[in-house]
């Protein structure tokens, strides 16, 4: 028996992108995603910022505007067949922001749009979130005292435990301490914490489609400490760790010093790397994806991305920005939301 009824396709997930700080160049990138084909394929994106200054940011910058403005009340299910939107957070008076400065006003805009693009994503109504660059500096200035994004979303959401990753085709590297001084790194590395985010990594890459991940996981001293002559962090946190959880039957290989671990050949038998501190990490994974890289929060209830580079004030408003990061953030959060 045939019909001529056609069947609907299935609703695209909605994903939540929160503009950041609205003097930089968070308001440039939403526009080019909210406008990019290869995103409207795959996705509906909903901006949450101030549609007055989008406006404004996309007649300076030539930019084309989508045809919905919604307020965050009126948002539907993500089910709900709506096109790409701008979310009016209504949260700043876009002709008093100065682009590429920080102004406190700038701070407490940017912590109400990723505030009710969380809320968004925890009611279910998007499946994942993106964030555009927050500038620290302004959000102190505005008298809200988070280190930056991950701190910030794991006292939204209620996570007790986060950590940072960032993601690339080249390299993935999560990070056991986040945005810490370096002479506090050693103090805060138990064997713990480090198994902890050896078990997030893991978790990570199986929401990826690996279902039995390579881990290397880097020293702290040189050399991996030498067996104890250069400091016992290797001995007392990091190998313990990696100790339990081969035993368990996980691949990890490690602690390797860090100043060969991303060699090309340990790359290439390794689906991810635990570093112990922000710029071990970071160094060698902006030198290979500086354009492409993405970040992402390990322990929350929820999916998030972002690009991984900053506010770039010096660029703000002028039409320069490259979406590159910010589209791969889309796409990561896609696969890790199972899009």
């Amino acid at each position: 028996m045939s019909t001529s009824a056609a069947i609907a396709p299935p609703a695209l997930p909605a994903i939540a992108i929160s503009m950041g700080d609205p003097a930089g160049i968070g308001p440039e990138l939403c526009l080019r995603v909210l406008a990019d084909p290869s995103v409207r394929k795959v996705c509906v994106p909903w901006v949450f910022g101030d549609a007055s200054l989008l406006f404004r940011v996309a007649d300076v910058c030539g930019l084309e505007l989508p045809d919905e403005v919604l307020r965050p009340e009126d948002l539907p299910p993500a089910e709900f067949p709506l096109g790409p939107a701008i979310v009016d957070c209504g949260k700043i008076d876009s002709s008093a922001v100065h682009p590429g400065h920080v102004q406190a006003a700038c701070g407490h805009a940017a912590f109400g749009y990723v505030t009710l693009a969380a809320e968004a994503v925890l009611a279910g109504r998007a499946r994942a979130l993106v964030t555009a660059p927050i500038c620290k500096e302004a959000l102190h200035a505005a008298g809200i005292e988070f280190p930056g994004h991950t701190e910030l979303l794991a006292e939204l959401t209620g996570a007790s435990d986060v950590r940072m990753a960032f993601a690339s085709e080249e390299l993935i590297v999560s990070l056991v301490t986040i945005h810490e001084p370096l002479h506090r790194v050693s103090s805060l590395l138990t064997a713990e914490k480090v198994r902890q985010t050896i078990v997030m990594t893991v978790s990570m890459l199986e929401k990826l489609g690996i279902p039995r991940p390579r881990i290397t996981v880097c020293g702290l001293n040189p050399h991996a400490g030498e067996h104890g002559l250069f400091g016992n962090e290797e001995q007392s946190a990091i190998a313990p760790a990696i100790a339990a959880l081969a035993d368990r039957g996980l691949d990890i290989a490690g602690p390797l010093p860090p100043d060969t671990a991303f060699l090309p050949a340990v790359r290439a038998r390794t689906d991810a790397y635990v570093a112990m501190y922000h710029d071990q990490a970071l160094i060698p994974f902006k030198m290979l994806a500086f354009d492409s890289g993405v970040n992402i929060t390990l322990g929350l209830p929820i999916v998030r991305t972002s690009p991984d580079h900053g506010t770039a004030f010096d660029i703000a408003w002028k039409g320069m920005a490259s979406p590159a990061s910010m589209l791969k953030s889309v796409e990561w959060a896609l696969r890790l939301a199972g899009a």
